[in-house]
């Protein structure tokens, strides 16, 4: 917890007013034993009614400025705790946008929304009642024992020599409570990480009618999760049982010592045994809130250093430290992508069997068109994603312009690549909203135009609301090709020199497909262009098809090119226009060669 106290900092008049307010109400609480005292010797015993109506009185202030101050202390406390986790959730959130996919891959998104949840609830927690409790518990312990001291020493051995033992059980559940806590929260993580994976897929469940079969896996980290928390409570449980026991026979044994010795003796007059006796329910019911406070410290502890695990996390992919860039929205005025030797494995090794890409070799100019093709597998999208730097190569360069990638600021980097995602993610919002969503200021008739170059104008404005027609999660109430079309606007709205096409028009039929790749050669001219496709026919115009197979480069050239020399590329081309139609290719081809 210690590591996150920069976020209490800004509150540091809530910190400071919380316990002063709580401690105010501890002072007044601790009177009333005194009172109550006096009243007893001085008015019951005496038969004296004056003194037990002013002391009554009196007593009626002290609980009314007992409420008071421990409603102010309440009130600060909120407002320090709540402040204080909204800041660290707003910290984690923005380290999470600093991180690369590595990063994400390696935490896991699950956990990290345990994280930023559940975990900062407990610290936020922990907070409110150590403003709280955490003062009102120790402060009530000390000074009831004090003041039981102070009316009897004797006694008061008693009651400390029974602090003592119940502060060794304390130590001893506490030492095996950490464990158990830290494990409470990585089952957690498991289970919340089931759920987010279940609710994005749930479609696929439900085509594939595999219900039952994710309910079984979800039930079985439901239970690890429920067991491991089982045992964390039986900890928690004991705590109560333990220390009102304790307390029990120490009150028990102050009775029978004060009653038989003490009183019959005359060193004790029932008043203050009374008092004493008062005390020592004080006493008890501070220890049962110290014991729970002090394995909600060890809980919230566990939390803290979950959350301090992200925070010091430093991102994989490093922004450049260069000040000579023009920042804001300024793109770079590209005219030449090349990539040169580049290698990549998503765990960073070189080993030949972990590596995903290896030895690639391309160029790309401003007008150029350049496509990449191959089997499922084979390293299509990790290559293109190379180029925004959403992962960096393990070894090798890409450069623009003759500039390495990893030397440019990410801000300029990325505002000039326009990259429509295999996966076509579309945010809860507007029509609008989301095609703007790279340039917010963008005006009605630039979404407009960005829409009819993707094809998407003609849908949205026959939509109830046009392109004010607000769309669920993931865009749910849109097809697929619907969704595609939206991204690839959005893409082409910010006009970036390069674009990125991942596969991004495999749900569109060949008719609306076509009129894209129409609708987008103007654009082309003054971009550089990397498609992404499985069908021939979307690839067949560029200037330069890539083949890639199993992270290599298995042919570079035209469509006729590689129709007449590459395997691979006949092969994809077999699958999709039979034999015949490749074997006859290729004899003309060679045919024309002869001659």
């Amino acid at each position: 917890m210690w590591e996150l106290r920069a976020y209490i900092k800004p509150y540091w008049k809530y910190v400071l007013l919380g316990p002063i307010f709580m401690l105010l109400e501890v002072f007044f609480d601790l009177l009333q034993p005194r009172l109550a005292a006096h009243i007893v010797t001085f008015g019951v015993v005496e038969r004296d009614f004056s003194v037990i109506e002013m002391t009554g009185i009196f007593m009626a202030v002290v609980a009314l400025l007992s409420l008071i101050t421990g409603v102010a202390c309440n009130l600060f406390a909120s407002r320090a705790s709540q402040n204080f986790g909204a800041d660290i959730r707003e910290a984690l959130f923005k380290k999470v946008q600093t991180f690369s996919f590595e990063n994400v891959d390696q935490l896991k998104s699950g956990s990290l929304i345990t994280r930023m949840t559940s975990d900062v609830v407990q610290v936020q927690n922990l907070v409110q009642m150590a403003l709280q409790g955490l003062v009102r518990a120790p402060g009530l312990l000390i000074g009831s024992v004090v003041m039981a001291l102070l009316m009897n020493v004797r006694l008061g051995l008693i009651l400390l020599g029974t602090l003592v033992a119940l502060s060794l059980v304390l130590i001893i559940l506490i030492k095996f409570s950490t464990k158990l806590f830290s494990a409470v929260q990585t089952r957690l993580d498991a289970v919340n990480t089931r759920i987010q994976e279940n609710v994005a897929g749930i479609r696929v469940i439900k085509a594939f009618v595999r219900s039952g079969y994710e309910t079984e896996r979800f039930n079985a980290v439901n239970r690890d999760y429920t067991q491991i928390s089982i045992r964390a409570a039986r900890f928690i449980a004991l705590n109560a049982p333990i220390v009102t026991f304790i307390m029990n026979a120490c009150l028990v044994a102050i009775l029978l010592y004060g009653g038989k010795d003490l009183v019959t003796q005359g060193s004790v007059q029932v008043g203050e045994l009374v008092a004493f006796i008062n005390y020592v329910i004080q006493v008890l019911s501070s220890l049962l809130m110290v014991s729970g406070l002090l394995m909600n410290v060890s809980q919230a502890n566990v939390s803290a250093k979950r959350i301090q695990e992200v925070l010091a996390t430093q991102p994989k992919i490093e922004d450049t430290k260069r000040q000579d860039h023009k920042g804001g929205n300024a793109m770079l005025p590209v005219k030449h992508v090349k990539l040169s030797g580049v290698a990549f494995s998503y765990s960073g090794s070189t080993s030949a069997n972990e590596l995903v890409l290896r030895d690639i070799n391309l160029e790309a100019r401003r007008g150029e068109t350049i496509a990449i093709i191959g089997a499922t597998g084979s390293g299509k999208s990790t290559l293109v994603q190379l180029i925004p730097r959403l992962y960096d190569v393990t070894s090798g360069s890409i450069q623009i312009d003759g500039t390495d990638i990893r030397e440019l600021p990410f801000t300029e980097l990325r505002r000039s690549i326009g990259m429509m995602l295999q996966e076509s993610f579309l945010f809860t919002g507007t029509i609008r909203d989301n095609i703007a969503f790279g340039s917010p200021g963008a005006s009605q008739a630039d979404v407009e135009s960005a829409a009819r170059i993707a094809q998407a104008h003609d849908f949205i404005v026959h939509l109830p609301d046009g392109y004010e027609t607000l769309l669920g999660q993931k865009g749910v109430n849109l097809s697929g090709g619907q969704k595609q079309r939206v991204s690839i606007a959005r893409a082409l709205l910010i006009k970036p020199p390069i674009l990125i096409m991942d596969d991004s028009a495999s749900a569109l039929d060949l008719g609306t497909e076509r009129k894209l790749r129409d609708a987008l050669t103007a654009i082309m001219k003054d971009t550089v262009t990397f498609i992404i496709a499985q069908r021939i026919t979307s690839v067949a115009q560029a200037h330069k098809i890539i083949v890639l197979d199993d992270g290599m480069i298995a042919g570079s050239g035209t469509h006729e090119e590689l129709l007449a020399s590459c395997e691979v590329y006949q092969d994809i081309y077999r699958s999709q226009f039979g034999k015949e139609e490749v074997a006859a290719y290729v004899r003309q081809h060679q045919s024309i060669a002869s001659n």
